[in-house]
């Protein structure tokens, strides 16, 4: 059952990322595209924004990526936990817990399940796994 666990972990948290990675790098799904992405992390004081905006957005889409596939699942996880616990503390932790007030709940659910990905690895479901 620990297999099936980390394939619905891992399906479910890959999209995700995909999905976002694909707003902030290319600005499908009415995101900001980079240079809107750049834009929104430059105001929270990164610089240089673009770089921080591409390391960003392109490990969400290739983590995403990678988690869906099962391919090094770990590190994947290990980065995206990063860059998720990173967002919580610059965007979210002053707004108090709850997503409604624009807390760090959903943060704090997304890096939770990294860190089970984490001890979990991919599972046999895998493209690796034959």
């Amino acid at each position: 059952m620990l297999n099936w666990g980390a394939l619905v972990l891992r399906l479910g948290l890959g999209i995700m990322f995909m999905a976002h990675g694909l707003q902030k790098s290319f600005g499908l799904f009415d995101g900001p595209g980079i240079k809107g992405f750049a834009g929104m992390l430059s105001g929270l004081g990164f610089a240089p924004a673009i770089f921080w905006a591409c390391l960003a957005a392109y490990t969400e889409l290739i983590g995403g990526l990678l988690l869906i596939l099962g391919v090094q699942v770990r590190l994947c996880a290990l980065l995206l936990f990063i860059l998720i616990v990173v967002a919580g503390i610059k965007v979210h932790l002053a707004k108090g817990f709850f997503l409604s007030n624009g807390g760090f709940e959903y943060t704090f659910i997304i890096a939770s399940i990294c860190l089970a990905l984490i001890f979990l690895g991919a599972g046999k479901f895998s493209v690796l796994n034959k």
